[in-house]
């Protein structure tokens, strides 16, 4: 399995690491696996904009019309009354 060596890590960041690696019940090199395996995950996910996430989900549905592009449009607040 490939290797990854981090160097000049700040005392204070080791520290935070073993703390958190502590809490955890993980030896520190566990925890920066998942420090990193979650940041990745994240990033990953958020990629994909919010319409391209719809147009895949619907994609097979046969739309036949253009829905046209609303970049700029402006939101408006809905007032419910009691």
């Amino acid at each position: 399995m490939p290797q990854l060596l981090v160097r000049n890590v700040e005392p204070q960041l080791k520290a935070r690491l073993q703390q958190r690696a502590r809490k955890h019940g993980r030896s520190m090199e566990a925890e920066a696996r998942e420090i990193l395996r979650n940041a990745l995950r994240n990033e990953a996910t958020s990629a994909v904009g919010l319409g391209t996430a719809i147009h895949a989900l619907f994609r097979e549905e046969g739309l036949e019309q253009e829905i046209p592009e609303m970049h700029g449009a402006g939101v408006q607040m809905v007032e419910f009354e009691p």
